[in-house]
């Protein structure tokens, strides 16, 4: 059965202008091992959090940094994206509507199944190249970066704050909610979608 590990829990703070506080923000990082016998990672957050990484792999044991295969960034902010280099075997996928410079991205534009049961499914509206995965285990795990940044966007049924399609980021959202069992959000702690 595939299994999900946080290896670093998101977390957003805010001005009181309601910008975001870039030193207090990170995203989360999330290993997924399959199956089939990859080892991906989801996100790779802030530079400042490379040493939180680096724990959780120790403590979740026999997954190393050159074990990771496969990387897949949910878009490329930079709060997602600074410790792609610690994994230095893994093929790194992007949506092509995406910039970013790191040279030998895997770049998609539709949904892409990378894993037996683990899918990167197009959820644009944060970003037109806004990408989640979607993984088949116990549950439905989607792993959504920021389509849906917090618990509160998914209790108030509310689109990200910052977006460039508010139409696309409501679609989005109605996706995820469709397929996960429990949602592990780009900037807050994994919670459960109640089907009822």
């Amino acid at each position: 059965m595939n299994s999900i590990d946080i290896l670093v829990l998101g977390h957003l703070e805010r001005n009181e202008d309601g910008s975001v506080k870039p030193n207090d923000t990170w995203s989360s990082s999330t290993l997924i091992r399959t199956d089939d016998g990859h080892n991906i990672v989801v996100d790779t957050s802030r530079k400042f959090m490379l040493p939180a990484i680096k724990t959780s792999l120790k403590q979740i044991g026999k997954v190393f940094p050159e074990d990771i295969d496969i990387i897949v960034l949910t878009h490329a902010h930079s709060d997602h994206i600074e410790n792609n280099g610690l994994f230095k075997n893994a093929k790194i996928y992007l949506h092509k509507d995406e910039e970013c410079d790191v040279p030998g991205i895997i770049r998609i534009d539709k949904e892409t199944q990378i894993a037996k049961g683990v899918r990167i499914v197009p959820t644009p509206g944060h970003t037109m190249g806004c990408v989640s995965v979607f993984v088949d285990s116990d549950k439905h795990y989607a792993i959504v970066g920021d389509a849906m940044p917090l618990q509160d966007n998914y209790i108030k049924r509310k689109i990200p704050a910052t977006h460039v399609d508010a139409d696309l980021a409501e679609q989005s959202m109605k996706k995820i909610i469709a397929y996960a069992d429990i949602i592990v959000p780009g900037h807050d702690q994994p919670f459960s979608v109640n089907k009822h």
